[in-house]
Order: C-alpha cells, then sequence, then structure tokens
C-alpha cells in the first residue's frame, strides 16, 4: 500500500508540475523555432533553447528523482545520431527534446493500433509510452510524456548510476550507446551545463608549425589505405591541444598511430592525436579535458611495435570520426582546424586592441 500512495504521489507531481511546464516552454519553444529552422540561427536562439531544455529536465528530475544530466544525455545521444541521419545542424521541428521512441516500443509490438495514444490500452500491450503531461493521452511527439515514459523505464531497473547503465543498455541493446549516454551524462554533471560548445586549435597557434589538406592520400605502412585525417608538422615536443570539452575515450599504443589519445565531445565526435613522443601524466582515460588543455607533445611514434619511433619527420596527425550509432566513419577536419586556428588569431587579436 505504501508503495502504490508513493506512485499516486509522484504522478501527481508529474502531472503539476509538466503541466506548468508544457505552458511554459511552449511559449519559448515558439518564440525560438522559426529562428532556429531558419538559416539565421544565432546564440541567443541557441541560449533559449537550452535553457527551455534544461527546465524540462529540471522539472522532470524534480518529479522522478533521475538527475537531470541523466535526461540530458539519453537526449543528446538521440540528437547526435539524428543529426546523423538528417545531417542537419538545426532541429527539424518545434519541439524541445530529440528523444524519439519508434511505435513499437511506444504503443507495444502487439498493439493492432501503432499510433494508440491511450495510456490504458499501451500498457495493456506492453508499450512503455505514458502520460506525463497530464493530458490523458501517451503522445510520441509530446516532450513531457517521452521523458516521463523515459524514466518509468530507467527506474524498472534502480535509481543509482549503474543502474543507470543498465537501463540504457536495456533500451537501446547497443554496447556504444550505453558508453556514449555514459559519458554525455559524467560530462553534463562535471560542467553543470548544457552549453558546451568552444574549441581550441590542437597546437599552440603561431609560425612553428605547417600543415595542408592531406586526407584521402595514399599510404602504404601496413596495407594500402587512405590518410583519414591531416598531418600537422611540428617541432619534436610541442605540446598538443585538446580540442574541445570531452572525455578520454582511448590512451595507448596502436601500431599505425603510435602513442595517441583519443577525446569523445558531446557532439558525439571523437577527436584522434597520434604519433605523440608522450602524454600529460596528470590525463588518464576516462577524465575530463577542456579546449586547450595540454593531453601530450608532438612526436614520430608507430609505424611500429610499441616505442618504435623515428620512421617519418615529427609531427601530429589529427583525425576526426563521427558516431552514426553502429560504426564510426572519418571525415576531413582540415575545415575545422583552420576555422578554430583564424578563431584563436581573431581572439588574440581582440584581446591586444583592448
Amino acid at each position: 500500500m505504501l508503495a502504490q500512495r508513493k506512485r499516486k504521489a509522484t504522478r501527481k507531481t508529474v502531472l503539476c508540475l509538466t503541466a506548468a511546464l508544457m505552458l511554459c516552454s511552449a511559449g519559448q519553444t515558439a518564440a525560438s523555432a522559426p529562428a532556429v529552422m531558419s538559416a539565421g540561427y544565432s546564440a541567443a536562439d541557441k541560449a533559449d533553447l537550452l535553457a527551455a531544455r534544461k527546465e524540462l529536465y529540471e522539472q522532470m528530475s524534480a518529479a522522478t528523482g533521475i538527475p537531470w544530466f541523466r535526461f540530458a544525455a539519453i537526449d543528446q545521444y538521440e540528437r547526435t545520431i539524428a543529426k546523423k541521419k538528417s545531417g542537419s545542424e538545426a532541429p527539424d521541428s518545434p519541439r524541445i527534446t530529440g528523444i524519439s521512441i519508434q511505435a513499437p516500443v511506444w504503443a507495444g509490438p502487439l498493439n493492432p493500433d501503432q499510433g494508440d495514444t491511450s495510456p490504458e490500452s499501451i500498457s495493456f500491450f506492453g508499450g512503455i509510452g505514458y502520460d506525463g503531461s497530464g493530458d490523458g493521452k501517451a503522445d510520441p511527439a509530446n516532450d513531457a510524456d517521452l521523458l516521463y515514459s523515459m524514466a518509468r523505464h530507467l527506474l524498472r531497473y534502480g535509481n543509482s548510476a549503474s543502474d543507470f547503465s543498465i537501463g540504457v543498455w536495456e533500451y537501446y541493446h547497443n554496447g556504444r550507446a550505453a558508453q556514449r549516454v555514459g559519458q554525455f551524462a559524467k560530462l553534463y554533471e562535471h560542467f553543470g551545463r548544457l552549453d558546451l560548445s568552444g574549441s581550441a586549435f590542437p597546437l599552440p597557434i603561431g609560425n612553428s608549425y605547417a600543415y595542408r589538406s592531406t586526407w584521402g592520400t595514399g599510404r602504404s605502412w601496413g596495407g594500402a589505405r587512405i590518410h583519414e585525417g591531416t598531418d600537422l608538422f611540428a617541432p619534436h615536443g610541442m605540446p598538443v591541444r585538446s580540442t574541445c570539452f570531452g572525455i578520454v575515450e582511448t590512451k595507448g599504443w596502436n601500431r599505425y598511430g603510435g602513442w595517441r589519445i583519443g577525446i569523445r565531445d558531446i557532439e558525439n565526435r571523437y577527436h584522434y592525436y597520434a604519433h605523440l613522443s608522450g602524454y600529460d601524466k596528470s590525463v588518464a582515460r576516462g577524465d575530463i579535458v577542456t579546449p586547450g588543455q595540454i593531453v601530450g607533445w608532438v612526436g614520430s611514434s608507430g609505424y611500429g611495435s610499441p616505442g618504435t619511433q623515428g620512421k617519418f619527420p615529427p609531427h601530429l596527425h589529427y583525425g576526426i570520426y563521427r558516431d552514426r550509432g553502429i560504426t564510426e566513419w572519418a571525415f576531413d577536419p582540415y575545415p575545422l582546424l583552420k576555422q578554430w586556428e583564424n578563431q584563436e588569431y581573431r581572439a588574440r587579436k581582440n584581446k591586444k586592441s583592448r
């Protein structure tokens, strides 16, 4: 009886909070959606959207006890995967969240009406859809319904960090997805905010390095393959910096890349730094890094067993990869490198002119 009363109390809290939230967020979204969907997606528009998004997470957190950053992590993972499918950087609907629960899971695989929004019949057929907004419908296009339904799924496994990992895995049945959501949750919890944009050039800017677009050129050592990155030639021992806010995913030896380190950012991009002479000893796998933070030094390691070096001039190989859900694919980092370099030069110039 006590457990039943607790469930009813939680349900009442959800209905009260989400009803107020939907009125608030609807106004914010309506104001920001046209700008977001247009080519002129400004910083103010982004800030408004992130504020509405975080408010939604916090309201649902207050109602369910699930920390806001876990909702944010699942939402962001869904958003990055959807972005790969659409190729768009901006949202394509006025909804606040990016979570999308497919019909068979939402309504129940044996439900004859896959567009069903009745909470009772959805429950009968084993779907996970719930009414979180208090309008009597379990609508997969409703932000509050989506987050509350996800919360109900996660709470079946408990509310600890390990329980959360299990719940995420049970939802996706994909180890890669569970890892990404866990990484995003750690980043959001650490920084306490949604906006983790910001970048840095991987080397201290100046005139002591040189690089050009080397994407797709041939490589023969270890078998025929193409070059998936940009080589930045620089003096041995020059500091190598993180280009992003991220989490260290890999660190160690690779027979092609030598001593290398890989960092995952909140946009689900994997930043790969290879041929290092060594690492910053304070940076370990699983650690969080910020733009401009030193993670290692330029070297000439690789093309052999651990410790092999000197088979080519010192340089940093920088690559960047996107996670498409099942596999990752590389894309040319040269345009981003030029962009980051120019941004730092402008920032330095503006600082001097003040």
